[in-house]
């Protein structure tokens, strides 16, 4: 049995984004602590694998397909979470999209910023609106609800190749601070967990790029990387997901508005 066994008994979470690195573990975490989970991803596809876990587990899960980009699509995640598992208690914006740092790059480059602004700024916070009626009742049949945004380490350290990304997740760590305030009253709390590099496909074929422009093997990229960090080491994303669950539990009933920052060091306040 996990040790964080029954720290979301009897509530609902919602996480956005799901594929097999961060949204598979963040939502694997989230039930194994106890709750239900409602699943969210453009592809059915790319739920399908977690939902069954989920399922194994003896938690109750439902998928729905969802481009958070799009208003009506948050609208019908929140009520489909709401009417199928009860209630929604945490939300999780996992859910993001970045440049094609694959295409060439010659400064700065506006119209590279759009889709991840639309998605990571515009998109979230719909999805947040959307379920803001549901964790306000929460607060009201359980007295507590949490949203946390998953943001970047790239915010305190951009790139020029990703600097829509990193953009627009300054844009919605702002935007958190401001909901925080605002959903108080409430008694609904907003937070950021800010990872670092994350091990799994999509830093590898990353490493692999960058090596092939150095002309280097992509294993001295990624020992670079971690020689980076006082850690030494990158973190996987089960790794990562126990950062979100506290700020999703009542253990941090009384923290809002707050970053932390989940990278091996690589930053410090």
């Amino acid at each position: 049995m996990s040790d964080t066994a029954g720290l979301l008994d009897g509530r609902v979470a919602v996480v956005s984004g799901i594929g097999p690195g961060m949204g598979r573990a963040i939502a694997l975490e989230l039930a194994r602590a106890g709750a239900d989970v409602a699943l969210a991803a453009r592809r059915e596809v790319s739920m399908a694998p977690v939902a069954e876990e989920i399922a194994a587990l003896g938690r109750r899960v439902v998928t729905v397909a969802t481009d958070i980009a799009e208003a009506a699509a948050c609208a019908r995640l929140a009520e489909t979470a709401a009417a199928e598992l009860g209630q929604v208690d945490v939300l999780v914006n996992n859910a993001f999209a970045e440049e094609d740092w694959h295409d060439p790059f010659d400064g700065f480059e506006p119209e590279r910023w759009r889709r991840p602004i639309d998605v990571n700024v515009f998109g979230t916070l719909q999805l947040t609106q959307a379920c803001v009626p549901h964790l306000r009742k929460a607060v009201a049949d359980h007295g507590d609800a949490s949203v946390v945004m998953i943001t970047t380490l790239s915010v305190r350290n951009p790139i020029p190749l990703l600097a829509g990304y990193a953009a627009s997740k300054r844009a919605l760590t702002t935007a958190a601070h401001v909901l925080a305030k605002e959903l108080g009253p409430s008694k609904v709390r907003v937070n950021c967990v800010a990872p670092g590099h994350i091990r799994g496909g999509s830093l590898d074929e990353y490493f692999e790029w960058i090596a092939e422009q150095r002309q280097i093997a992509p294993t001295e990229v990624a020992d670079e990387i971690a020689a980076m960090n006082p850690l030494h080491h990158i973190a996987s994303p089960e790794e990562i997901a126990p950062a979100v669950l506290f700020f999703a539990s009542p253990l941090a009933r009384v923290v809002t508005g707050q970053t932390l920052d989940v990278n091996c060091g690589r930053t410090m306040s």
